[in-house]
């Protein structure tokens, strides 16, 4: 991604972006928000997660998403 597409893209766009995406795969990141503490660097913070919650993303990120 080139950096005047990260400069860009809307943190909150990008978190329901992602939200929406991990919603389709199953995956829950209860934490996943906008960091509002950098308004200028804009921030997603994924949050922390269980271990199954990160074990179940990582099969789907090898499988490229194809369920």
């Amino acid at each position: 991604m080139a950096i005047e597409e990260q400069q860009d893209t809307d943190p909150f766009t990008a978190t329901e972006s992602l939200r929406t995406a991990l919603a389709g795969a199953g995956i829950v990141l209860p934490s996943l928000a906008v960091d509002i503490a950098s308004p200028a660097l804009q921030l997603v913070d994924l949050g922390r997660v269980r271990a199954d919650v990160a074990t179940r993303l990582a099969e789907v990120l090898r499988k490229g998403g194809q369920e």
